[in-house]
C-alpha cells in the first residue's frame, strides 16, 4: 500500500530525526566544552582556569599553550569534578607583550569538541572565543572593537542552536504538530520572543536560575511534544495542536535560559553588553531559521514521493523522540538530585 501524503510526511521527518541523536551522541550538548578563563590582576599577575571535560576516567588530551611572556608561579593545583579536570595556576608577566600573541590549544585539532576562552585584562577589556579543531589558536587584539564583538558573539549564538540538539528538538516536534504557514509562524515567533526574554533577563542579572533544573525541564518539553505527537495521530486534540503558540510561549521561556547559560560560559564583554547580547541572540534567530527552513524544504520534497511503508509507521518519529527526551530527563534529574544532595 502506497503512503498518504501525511504519512509520507511523518516518514520524512524521521529520517530527519535519524541524524539528530547522532550529532549529539545522545547527550544532548555533550561532551561539554572546555574552557580557558585567563584573569589579569594588578601589577601583572594573571589567574588561569584550564577545565578539561573528561570521557569516564579519561582526560581528553588537550593543552593549551600561552604567551611566552607569561611565566608560570609555583606548581598549579589540579581538582577531578564530576565531568571534568580542573586546573588552576598563576602566572606573572615578564613584562612582554601579551596583547598580539597567540593562545593555541594543542591538542584540538584531532577533538570533537570545542574551548570556550574568555579573557579579562586588568583595564576591563574582555575578550571571548571559541576555539575549534579547524581554528584552534587565538590572537589577542589590542582591544575588541565593536565588529569584531559582533561577528564572535553572532557566531557563537549560530554554533550554540545548531549544535544544541536539544533545542532543536524541540522546534521539530513543534513542526510535526502545527500544521500551515502562518500558524508554524505564530508558533516559531511566540517561541522567539520567550526565549529572548529570559536570555536577556539571565544575562543582565535579573534572573538566576541554576543550569541543571534548567535543562531538565527542557528535556521535559520535547517529552510532552512527543505524546502531544501520539495524541494528534490518534485523533486527540491536545493543547499544543489547540494553541502551539502558548507552549511554545512557555517552553521558550525556559529554553533561553538554556541559552543565557551558555552566553554566561563565555562571558560578555562589559563595555560592550548590550551588543553582544544582541548579536548572540540574532545568531541563535539566524540557526534557528536556518534549521527551520532547512526542515520546511525536505518535508516538501517528501510529500512528493510515494514510498511503501507499513500501518503505524508514523508512531516511530514521536517514539524515538520520546525515549531520547526520556533519556535526557532522567539523566538530568539525577544530576540535580546529585548536586542537591
Amino acid at each position: 500500500m502506497m503512503l498518504h501524503a501525511r504519512r509520507a510526511w511523518l516518514l520524512g521527518a524521521l529520517l530527519l530525526l535519524g541524524g539528530l541523536p547522532l550529532a549529539a551522541d545522545t547527550g544532548a550538548h555533550e561532551i561539554r566544552p572546555a574552557l580557558l578563563d585567563i584573569s589579569e590582576r594588578d601589577g601583572g599577575w594573571f589567574d588561569v582556569v584550564w577545565k578539561v571535560p573528561t570521557r569516564g576516567d579519561r582526560v581528553l588530551g588537550l593543552e593549551p599553550r600561552l604567551p611566552k611572556s607569561l611565566v608560570p608561579f609555583g606548581p598549579p593545583s589540579e581538582r577531578l569534578v564530576p565531568g571534568a579536570w580542573i586546573q588552576q595556576a598563576s602566572y606573572k608577566s615578564d613584562g612582554g607583550a601579551f596583547v598580539g600573541e597567540r593562545i593555541t590549544v594543542d591538542g584540538l585539532s584531532v577533538m570533537q569538541t570545542d574551548v570556550l576562552l574568555r579573557i579579562n585584562l586588568a583595564d576591563g577589556t574582555v575578550h571571548s572565543a571559541i576555539l575549534r579543531p579547524g581554528s584552534p589558536s587565538f590572537q589577542i587584539p589590542a582591544r575588541a572593537g565593536k565588529g569584531e564583538v559582533s561577528w564572535s558573539y553572532w557566531r557563537m549564538g549560530v554554533s550554540h542552536i545548531l549544535e544544541g540538539v536539544d533545542h532543536l528538538l524541540f522546534l521539530f516536534a513543534l513542526m510535526l504538530i502545527v500544521s500551515g504557514f502562518w500558524r508554524l509562524l505564530k508558533t516559531i515567533t511566540a517561541f522567539t520572543l520567550a526565549h529572548s526574554l529570559t536570555l536577556a533577563l539571565a544575562t543582565l542579572g535579573f534572573v538566576n536560575v541554576p543550569p541543571a533544573p534548567t535543562e531538565a525541564v527542557i528535556s521535559l518539553s520535547i517529552l510532552f511534544l512527543a505524546a502531544e505527537i501520539v495524541r494528534m495521530q490518534q485523533g486527540e486534540r491536545g493543547l499544543t495542536e489547540r494553541k502551539p503558540w502558548l507552549v511554545a510561549l512557555a517552553f521558550g521561556l525556559f529554553h533561553g535560559l538554556g541559552f543565557a547559560g551558555a552566553l554566561s560560559q563565555v562571558g560578555v564583554p562589559a563595555h560592550e553588553v548590550p551588543l553582544a547580547l544582541l548579536m548572540f541572540n540574532v545568531g541563535v534567530e539566524t540557526g534557528q531559521i536556518l534549521f527551520v527552513t532547512a526542515v520546511v524544504c525536505a518535508l516538501a520534497v517528501v510529500r512528493r514521493i510515494e514510498i511503501p511503508a507499513p500501518e503505524g509507521a508514523w508512531r516511530l518519529a514521536p517514539y524515538a523522540i520520546g525515549s531520547i527526551a526520556a533519556f535526557w530527563t532522567i539523566d538530568r534529574i539525577v544530576i540535580v538530585l546529585t548536586r542537591s544532595s
